[in-house]
């Protein structure tokens, strides 16, 4: 075996690792690119529009990126509006919705059934409340954050113009005669990438806007808080809808029990539906994760970077998987390469 061979690969695994662990030793810095990069991945496609009708590609980045802030602001205004005053009002009724659910008959009869549920209960509450706050939070901070919101705008606005010139510098690095290799690598990344962001977004609010009509037409309260929830839930595969499922069927059972096992079959459906209809078909075969790796992904990444890395799990796991597929291929092309050139030299002797 000779390291040269495989220099590339080696040198592909060092500077993804290198690069991830930024979010753990540098998370400011890492989350601005990579916010940056997410924007630019879905913004890209509108200045692609405009760059094909002839128009210079600084000036369709400019102009998309004025119309990104306009609209931004906008949605921003409306949340600040609306959803904020009605979680602050869902988080001070909270005690109450919970002292009334575990008075129901069939929990309270039951002591042992009780102290299991306060358990499972309790659990379940800090992690939905925390989350929802996070994510809110996060969304607050990025908009208080100044200076923040300005650099990544920058940042965003020079990937939209240059972003083809960077992967081709950044590509070049490499040993020359893998240039091609690393440039499809990382185009390969952005498109898996690109691919997840949109549809992740699709299903975001194709959810959170079916829970609110569910919500609003079953008259049950806080419909956008239970919306917001479980759009943002999407974000966290397998176990984001779980748990979002089962605090809106929980909660829902201070109204009756009748109501929540309505609440519960609807939340079934429309699991069902997101993940075996719409998910496959926005997503289709570009991924290909295993539920299983999606759940430790998303524990390991709790556990490293809380709500946070929860978020980034998937999106870190597909460049992973995109790395070690491409390594694994070139190391079986180097020794499909080593035993082909050792038969023509038996041959020629």
């Amino acid at each position: 075996m000779h390291i040269r061979n495989y220099r590339t690969s080696i040198l592909l695994v060092l500077t993804f690792s290198v690069l991830l662990s930024t979010f753990w030793f540098f998370p400011s810095f890492a989350f601005i690119i990579f916010i940056s990069m997410l924007m630019e991945l879905l913004l890209n496609p509108a200045v692609e529009f405009f760059v094909k009708r002839k128009i210079p590609r600084s000036v369709a980045a400019g102009f998309v990126m004025l119309c990104f802030v306009t609209a931004a602001f906008f949605v921003f205004a409306v949340v600040s509006g609306t959803l904020i005053p009605t979680f602050t009002s869902f988080v001070e009724d909270f005690p109450r919705l919970a002292g009334k659910l575990q008075q129901l008959p069939y929990l309270h009869d039951s002591e042992f059934i009780t102290e299991e549920f306060d358990n499972v209960w309790n659990e379940l509450v800090a992690y939905s409340v925390t989350a929802v706050r996070s994510s809110l939070g996060l969304i607050i901070n990025i908009f208080n954050k100044f200076v923040d919101v300005v650099i990544i705008l920058f940042v965003t606005f020079y990937l939209l113009k240059d972003g083809d010139f960077i992967a081709r510098y950044l590509a070049s690095l490499f040993p020359n005669n893998d240039y091609e290799r690393v440039l499809r690598l990382f185009y390969r990344i952005l498109d898996a990438l690109s691919v997840y962001v949109r549809s992740q977004l699709i299903i975001c609010a194709i959810t959170g806007a079916i829970v609110f009509i569910y919500f609003t037409l079953r008259d049950l309260p806080y419909a956008s808080v239970f919306a917001v929830v479980s759009g943002i839930s999407e974000f966290v595969p397998v176990l984001g809808p779980t748990v979002a499922s089962a605090f809106g069927t929980m909660l829902t059972a201070t109204r009756s029990p009748m109501v929540a096992v309505q609440t519960l079959g609807f939340y079934v459906v429309l699991t069902q539906i997101n993940h075996n209809i719409v998910y496959p078909t926005l997503i289709g075969k570009n991924l290909h994760l295993h539920p299983v790796a999606i759940i430790l992904g998303i524990v390991f990444g709790g556990e490293i970077l809380g709500a946070a890395g929860m978020f980034l799990a998937v999106p870190i796991i597909v460049i992973c998987k995109l790395v070690i597929e491409d390594v694994i291929k070139n190391r079986a092309k180097v020794r499909q390469d080593l035993i082909q050139s050792r038969w023509l030299n038996r041959n020629e002797e």
